[in-house]
């Protein structure tokens, strides 16, 4: 066994990348401009109330947006939806077009598997990242879906 520190980091990092994840968008509007980002670090913590969270690390711009905006919106990616994973992600795609659409004043990502569009109920500061608590007012989701899923640092399909 290992002992998580600075000097195995990556090590530790990697370990934890073997955890299959699906892929969202968080997304939120502050001083209209539309602010989105790749997260794989997403649960859903309540069913009531409806509670889900995010976690964001401090060194990420969304921060300060999501402060702001006190609002913000997830989009549950399919399987098609890898090169918007990397966009949000920081690898611009040419070819992305315009990926959004508005759903009760908030702007999510078209053709997503699941949308929620949340209000920030609680903000938790923990190590390196803020856990921002979103109490959810509106959802939707398609009945048959293929989500895209990320694992040992690679994006993955069901199947």
């Amino acid at each position: 066994m290992k002992t998580p520190n600075q000097e195995n980091f990556r090590d530790y990092r990697n370990a934890l990348g073997r955890f299959a994840t699906g892929i969202t968008i968080v997304t939120t509007q502050a001083d209209e401009v539309t602010h989105g980002m790749t997260c794989n670090a997403f649960m859903s913590i309540s069913l009531d109330p409806p509670l889900v969270a995010v976690a964001v690390t401090h060194k990420a711009r969304m921060m300060g947006f999501l402060e702001k905006s006190g609002r913000f919106g997830v989009s549950i990616l399919s399987a098609d939806q890898e090169n918007i994973s990397s966009h949000f992600a920081g690898q611009h795609q040419d070819d992305l077009g315009d990926p959004f659409i508005e759903l009760e004043g908030m702007p999510m990502i078209k053709d997503a598997n699941v949308h929620l569009v949340t209000k920030v109920v609680e903000k938790v500061v923990l190590g390196d990242h803020t856990l921002f608590v979103g109490q959810v007012e509106h959802y939707n989701y398609v009945e048959e879906c293929q989500p895209l899923l990320y694992n040992a640092g690679r994006y993955a399909r069901i199947g």
